[in-house]
């Protein structure tokens, strides 16, 4: 029990009010996120403890850095570290600071990094979310006065905007393509059921079959989004379907080691199976075969981004949802 000396807290408040430490910080700042029932209870429990709010000392944790944090789900893939790249670029030519952070896919992680975090005051978020990731841990974070960008990824129904590649367009591409080249006996390989573009580009494969008017079932099989996970998924698929002569690939990555293990399994890769990936990577025009690959614009989602951040930051209202358009770059892999 308090004391008299004992300075009432924010934490004190809330644990009479029975909310959160972020609903009575809404309430104090006069903030319209918070419901008339809650706010009733928040100040009745600030004139029952004699709780004082120190404006000044608030309005100084309050003042932002110029630290922009970026949450990134696996700087061990290549095409997050392009996109980081690029992020970096564009943020440091708003002024600001770009602070990179590595998840490594996992969400307990990204809820510590987040932590800590916040306690640099960072000026905002730019993240693509862990699997696992909650639309009530990203409203909280946004309710708690940080800005929240979601990049590659998103999670369904929060408050932060997002900016994606055209997942579902570059899937139905690839697939159309090779449709049109009269191979039916078609499969794809890669993704887990946790992540939201797994989703998306499954999508556009399916909508590719229906627009051709194939309806038999066609193999999906879900892998870890590394090379590993493409040999895998490849063993997988071929014991169970051998006939298969075309792959579409959740990402370049899973493409190299599915064509890793159709070499290992005696086959010719672009020849006797045909292979798609996703995302372009500089490395995939020197692989043997070239492999083909939707082409995703870095530079253009980091542009974008930007772009939110600076509304955001302004007290802009910017699209939910923006889509970067993507494109169908072919080479050796599919010809």
């Amino acid at each position: 029990m308090k004391t008299k000396t004992d300075k009432i807290t924010i934490f004190d408040v809330a644990r009479e009010a029975q909310v959160s430490k972020s609903t009575v910080s809404l309430v104090l700042t006069n903030s319209d996120k918070v419901s008339d029932k809650s706010k009733e209870k928040v100040l009745h429990a600030i004139d029952k403890l004699g709780y004082v709010y120190n404006r000044d000392a608030a309005a100084l944790r309050s003042r932002r850095s110029n630290l922009v944090a970026l949450v990134i789900n696996d700087l061990t893939n290549p095409y997050s570290a392009q996109i980081a790249v690029g992020l970096e670029n564009h943020i440091h030519a708003l002024g600001m600071l770009p602070m990179l952070v590595n998840t490594a896919e996992n969400v307990e992680r990204q809820t510590q990094v987040v932590k800590t975090l916040k306690e640099y005051n960072v000026a905002a978020f730019i993240m693509c979310p862990a699997p696992g990731t909650t639309q009530q841990w990203v409203d909280e974070l946004i309710n708690s006065g940080f800005p929240v960008i979601h990049i590659m990824r998103e999670v369904a129904f929060c408050a932060a905007p997002t900016i994606l590649p055209d997942n579902k367009k570059g899937t139905h591409l690839a697939t159309s393509h090779i449709l049109q080249q009269g191979i039916e006996d078609i499969a794809f390989i890669g993704g887990t059921d946790d992540i939201s573009d797994h989703h998306e580009r499954l999508s556009g494969f399916h909508s590719a079959l229906k627009q051709f008017n194939i309806h038999q079932h066609k193999p999906t099989i879900t892998a870890a989004t590394n090379r590993q996970g493409g040999r895998d998924a490849f063993a997988t698929l071929y014991a169970q379907y051998p006939a298969t002569k075309a792959i579409i690939c959740f990402n370049d990555v899973i493409a190299y080691g599915v064509v890793e293990a159709i070499r290992q399994h005696g086959l010719i890769p672009g020849k006797d199976i045909k292979v798609v990936g996703f995302d372009d990577l500089a490395d995939s025009c020197l692989m043997s075969p070239s492999l083909s690959s939707v082409t995703i614009n870095a530079d253009n989602i980091g542009k974008h981004t930007c772009q939110v951040l600076q509304e955001l930051l302004n007290q802009g209202t910017p699209a939910v949802r923006t889509l970067v358009d993507v494109h169908l770059q072919v080479r050796d892999s599919s010809q």
